[in-house]
């Protein structure tokens, strides 16, 4: 019989092949148009920047829980790619706004069609699942979250 601590073990290896198999799927390429592609990462930096109306660096940098300088790096290489476009925010000197060139849009809507099948049969999946069981999934994620923020602090 499994002891309570074996089966927070046996989660904690389950959920390190996810990440080991989300760090892969991050690097794939999503082709965007003919010999122009992202990774799947600076797609999802594209995004971020897409679906909002007014992004800066530093809202780059929270929404993906990493550094403003490796938001700053992500986001001059996507600029220096064509996909974003940088202009001095009307507020303050030292923030940029973050906007989608017409390529950046192509990006944006390739990303959301290479990911749409694989999003929809996740929810799928996770609607059979009880309320109670996505809430306890949910606190499990935050609770390694968690424990990784403090990691990183270090």
């Amino acid at each position: 019989m499994e002891t309570k601590d074996d089966l927070i073990l046996g989660t904690v290896r389950q959920f390190q092949r996810v990440a080991a198999k989300y760090a892969r799927i991050e690097e794939l390429p999503i082709p965007v148009e003919d010999g122009i592609e992202v990774t799947t990462r600076e797609a999802h930096t594209i995004e971020a920047v897409g679906n909002r109306k007014q992004m800066s660096v530093t809202d780059v940098a929270n929404a993906f829980g990493i550094t403003k300088s490796a938001a700053s790096q992500m986001v001059s290489k996507l600029c220096d790619k064509g996909f974003l476009e940088k202009k001095q925010a009307p507020h303050s000197n030292k923030e940029f706004q973050l906007t989608l060139t017409p390529l950046g849009r192509k990006a944006f809507e390739a990303h959301a069609r290479f990911h749409g099948e694989d999003k929809e049969a996740l929810m799928e999946r996770l609607r059979g699942y009880s309320l109670s069981q996505i809430a306890t999934i949910s606190v499990l994620l935050e609770a390694i979250g968690e424990v990784m923020d403090n990691r990183l602090s270090r």
